[in-house]
């Protein structure tokens, strides 16, 4: 089993930056996808960026390209989330999410609150 823990939450201010991580430990060698989610109050939870364990390929959604960069250090097992030209609309919990393959599972972590605001 793995688990996700998340670091580097906090309070920013719009047009600042942040950096997230997220620290897997348990059994990693299935994992195939990692992913950065956000959730913000009354609202869904929704899919911010991927990479990919071994090729690192990566995705990021519409609201966060070209402002987000997400990427990964296999051999600490973190994947991470450089957030730059923050907005308020950035504010959210953002979780990590692993996806394993073989059989397929999903594992998240417990979330870190982000917060643009003056």
């Amino acid at each position: 089993q793995l688990r996700l823990v998340e670091l580097g939450g906090g309070l920013v201010q719009p047009g600042g930056s942040l950096r997230l991580s997220c620290a897997a430990s348990g059994f990693t060698s299935n994992v195939h996808v990692m992913s950065w989610y956000r959730q913000a109050p009354g609202k869904e939870r929704d899919l911010v960026a991927t990479i990919t364990r071994i090729t690192g390929t990566t995705n990021y959604a519409d609201s966060v390209w070209g402002r987000f960069t997400i990427s990964r250090d296999n051999a600490e097992n973190t994947v991470y989330l450089q957030m730059r030209s923050l907005k308020p609309e950035d504010t959210a919990v953002y979780y990590c999410h692993a996806h394993e393959l073989n059989p397929p599972a999903d594992y998240w972590g417990q979330g870190t609150q982000v917060t643009v605001s003056s």
